[in-house]
């Protein structure tokens, strides 16, 4: 694939320059009292959502995950340090090294269609993307380099635009390594996993390198994963007089072998089992380059991003249905660069005896689209062309928010936000060529409340978008029936309302309560088929969310985060119900954090999110969902173990549930509509161990 030797230049020159890589340490590693001689004392310390936000967030669902929260909770794979989201989850339905499907707040989201993500000012949603608008693949993230993730619900923020109608997070990578660090993981299934950091000081100036290689197998019956990971990550930052500015270099690349999703009646019937495979050709490979800068100081926050991102994905959902003689396998391909940046001023004025906080800020993006393209395929091997096209897409927004004390408890803030966006499609077929624009005005508010130091109310209300596939809003023809289509809209509105609580006595409990609406003018369909999006029906949801962190002391924590949703249509249509489908109506998170000894740590976690209906009428569902992760953690100075058992027991349910219709050999001509899943992975150990120094 194309940069991949520059990539594995890159990573096998720094390993051999910088033997060590480094992450931050836990909080109280602190060796500034030891000479170089002596070891540095540690203290194992409980982290949980303890920040003291409680009287700067704008909402109640509205949070900050610390470096420590993501150090200790197991996962299975990066995708899933989403689902430090309350609410949140994160599955996987074909392959490691593909998109993880998201669900919150009622949404089954896809690959991100309407959850807004972004990385040091950078997005990752991907816009008019091969496999889905929205695109969100976590994969080029290391979770020991990020620093902070900051998370919104809700479509109540002014500097949040396309995709964030459900909510948004935006991942902060460190600034500065504590110390150097190299790391090594193995488990079960051929499992292997290094990271390293380091740092330079430079002066003022300070040069972190970070690397992480992951290799794996997995527990398939037919096929061999095969996934070889490789992430680079250099960063420079100066930070004097208040000011900090920094350059980042990210590199990733990915290939590997898919485990897809199976119609269960293919399990029943013996041909396979739950751990097997009907199609052993589908997989893919995939790169992201990216260089971005960042200036930062009291008044004003820029950044500037370029960032280069393949996709070429293999898939086979239907098997013989379309074509009975080779196969329904497909190709997916995107290839793009995209740049952009943003320009925020932050300022004050004053108002007789009060003050009015500005943030004032400008976003521009471009995707520069080189091919986004869908072919039939056998054995990995193009057999027909189905669509190709050739897109640029270019969005401008401004906007502005302000925040003032009405009185001595009272807190309003406002904003409002203005979005264009312009594209224009060049496609195999001229008739589908065309070009498209659109601009949509937001408006969001709020109010705070100070009942006490520690008890605050929140009341909010907001607007925001989606957008819709370029290519869905410049179609004339239909690629598959070669009948006349109708272009979708380029921007679909998405409303929503909130009141929350929020109560906090710091190290003791932080507990928070919402209820919420949302409303969209239409819902996103992805068609694989046809390689482009459709818009769906208008729609409503609307819920309850409770979150609750806990401290007994020092050794002991426990939070439980509980999410309720209630999803439906507002527009009925003939032949279909009004139930959306895979929206989930109840999610649940509970964990226990415990200290039995002073260089040992537990953390257990128990993830549950309940059945979903999977077609318009909910006559087919989902079966419910719960696994539970341990870890167990010994560190003593320099050293830290972790030992870690994922899907502790040894459940067998589905990480994801699909409906729909498909042929195996010797089946009717018109295909056998059954349940499609793909199963939690069994039961697995890792073990890794680090050394700081």
């Amino acid at each position: 694939m194309k940069n991949k030797q520059t990539l594995h230049a890159i990573y096998f020159s720094l390993c051999l320059s910088h033997s060590v890589i480094a992450f931050d340490p836990p909080e109280s590693f602190d060796s500034s009292d030891a000479s170089e001689d002596e070891e540095p004392v540690e203290k194992m310390t409980i982290h949980a959502r303890s920040e003291p936000q409680i009287g700067e967030n704008i909402s109640a669902s509205q949070g900050s995950i610390s470096r420590g929260e993501i150090e200790q909770r197991p996962v299975l794979r990066s995708g899933e340090i989403l689902e430090f989201v309350p609410g949140m989850v994160t599955t996987q339905h074909s392959g490691s090294g593909k998109a993880n499907q998201y669900f919150l707040r009622g949404f089954n989201l896809d690959h991100g269609t309407d959850f807004r993500s972004e990385i040091d000012g950078m997005p990752i949603n991907m816009r008019t993307h091969g496999h889905g608008q929205g695109y969100t693949d976590l994969n080029f993230i290391v979770p020991e380099f990020i620093q902070r993730i900051d998370y919104q619900k809700g479509p109540y923020h002014a500097e949040n635009g396309d995709f964030s109608t459900a909510g948004s997070a935006n991942f902060h990578q460190a600034d500065t390594f504590a110390h150097s660090l190299i790391q090594f993981e193995v488990g079960e299934d051929h499992y292997y996993r290094s990271v390293f950091a380091h740092e330079i000081t430079i002066a003022q100036s300070r040069l972190l390198l970070g690397l992480e290689n992951h290799r794996y197998e997995g527990p398939w019956s037919d096929i061999d994963e095969d996934v070889n990971k490789n992430n680079v990550f250099i960063k420079f930052v100066n930070d004097s007089h208040d000011k900090v500015f920094s350059v980042t270099f990210m590199g990733y690349q990915n290939e590997w072998n898919a485990a897809d999703q199976i119609p269960h009646r293919a399990v029943t019937n013996q041909l396979i089992d739950e751990l097997g495979s009907l199609d052993m050709d589908v997989g893919g490979e995939s790169s992201r380059y990216s260089l971005s800068a960042n200036f930062d100081n009291d008044d004003w926050d820029a950044t500037a991003y370029f960032i280069d991102s393949d996709l070429e994905l293999f898939s086979n959902f239907t098997y013989f249905l379309d074509d009975p003689v080779n196969g329904d396998e497909f190709e997916q391909v995107d290839d793009r660069q995209l740049m952009g940046g943003e320009l925020v001023r932050k300022f004050t004025t004053p108002l007789q005896s009060n003050h009015i906080h500005h943030t004032l800020g400008i976003e521009y993006r471009f995707d520069d689209i080189k091919k986004v393209g869908l072919y039939k395929t056998s054995e990995r091997q193009r057999i027909s062309q189905v669509r190709e096209d050739t897109v640029e897409e270019q969005s401008l927004a401004v906007f502005w928010k302000g925040e003032m004390d009405l009185t001595q408890n009272l807190t309003s803030n406002i904003g409002i936000r203005y979005d264009y966006l312009d594209v224009e499609v060049t496609s195999d077929d001229t008739r589908n060529s065309g070009e498209a624009d659109d601009g949509l005005l937001s408006i969001k508010g709020g109010l705070r409340y100070q009942f006490s130091n520690q008890f605050y109310g929140y009341l909010n209300a907001g607007q925001s978008f989606h957008s819709n596939d370029a290519r869905g809003a410049t179609i004339t023809i239909d690629p598959i029936s070669n009948t006349l289509a109708e272009p979708v809209d380029l921007m679909v509105r998405g409303e929503g309302a909130e009141v929350g609580l929020h109560y906090q006595e710091v190290d003791q409990y932080n507990l928070s309560m919402s209820v919420w609406y949302l409303e969209l003018d239409s819902e996103l369909l992805f068609v694989g088929d046809a390689g482009n999006t459709e818009a769906g029906r208008a729609s409503r949801r609307q819920g309850i969310e409770l979150a609750g962190y806990f401290w007994m002391g020092e050794s002991f924590s426990t939070d439980v985060e509980l999410a309720w949703s209630h999803a439906r249509f507002r527009e009925t249509q003939e032949g279909e119900g009004d139930h959306i489908e895979g929206a989930l109506p109840f999610v649940s998170s509970v964990g226990i954090n415990w200290l039995p000894y002073e260089h040992w740590r537990t953390s257990v976690r128990l993830r549950y999110f309940g059945e979903r209906p999977l077609d318009s009428f909910s006559d087919q569902e989902s079966d419910d969902f719960s696994v539970v992760n341990f870890a167990l953690t010994y560190q003593l100075a320099r050293w830290k173990l972790d030992f870690k058992v994922l899907n502790v027991l040894d459940s067998d349910d589905h990480d994801i549930d699909y409906f729909y219709a498909s042929r195996l050999q010797g089946e009717p001509i018109e295909g056998i509509e059954d349940n499609h899943f793909h199963p939690i992975e069994p039961r697995t150990l890792r073990l890794q161990a680090g050394y700081w120094f």
